[in-house]
């Protein structure tokens, strides 16, 4: 017998009418946003399938702003979001495409944060608010942030994921789901450990420090 949620029995809070293309949306905006470090300075964002279909009278547009621009799906600003992205000086597009994805409910967010750095980001909207972010920058991944998520991207070499998991045993973090994803062998990876609790910024900057093989950390 399926269990159910919560969130699935009468929905998250969140601005809009519905969970899927509003609070999903907004989510999948925000964790874009987080993987900017919260300086996004300009974003394209591409809705697919029913996003692209009925985006515009759900407000998904203004649900991916809002959460590119940090704010959580029940936030009274959503409806405001392109107006406040412009205020803002953010640069930030909708596109609407016709393209068929795997998951009717897609987005794709290319952002740019102030230094200048580019995260492509493909992620699905999949019910209840829930969602799956199923790709970064091209490399295939799956979780939904249900847990406090730590991305550690790396070279696919020996000794890295035993030096990260020792550190955050070290610190007394437990481990709740973890999964490692890599475009081929000796190439690059993505450790995605989900925890119990949040992991602190100095943690993440002396998982950093821990191996040249190590290229970059992210807390969701």
């Amino acid at each position: 017998m399926k269990e159910y949620g919560l969130f699935d029995l009468i929905g998250p809070q969140m601005i809009g009418p519905s969970s899927s293309h509003t609070a999903g949306a907004a989510r999948l905006g925000g964790v874009a946003y987080r993987l900017a470090g919260g300086n996004v300075k300009k974003a394209r964002v591409i809705l697919y399938g029913s996003f692209a279909d009925t985006g515009r009278g759900h407000g998904t547009d203004k649900a991916v702003i809002a959460g590119l621009l940090g704010f959580a799906p029940d936030d009274s600003r959503l409806r405001n979001a392109p107006e406040l992205a412009v205020q803002q000086g953010k640069d930030i597009t909708v596109e609407f495409s016709s393209r068929q994805m795997k998951h009717p409910n897609t987005a794709q967010i290319l952002v740019e944060d102030m230094a200048g750095h580019v995260i492509d980001m493909v992620g699905a909207s999949i019910g209840g608010g829930s969602i799956e972010i199923q790709e970064i920058n091209g490399m295939e991944v799956s979780f939904g942030c249900e847990y406090p998520t730590l991305l550690v991207f790396q070279h696919d070499r020996p000794g890295v994921i035993s030096k990260v998991t020792g550190i955050l045993a070290e610190q007394g973090i437990n481990i709740a789901f973890m999964r490692v994803f890599r475009n081929s062998k000796w190439q690059n990876a993505c450790m995605v450990i989900e925890t119990d609790g949040q992991v602190e910024a100095e943690i993440l900057e002396r998982i950093r420090r821990e191996s040249t093989d190590i290229v970059e950390v992210c807390a969701l």
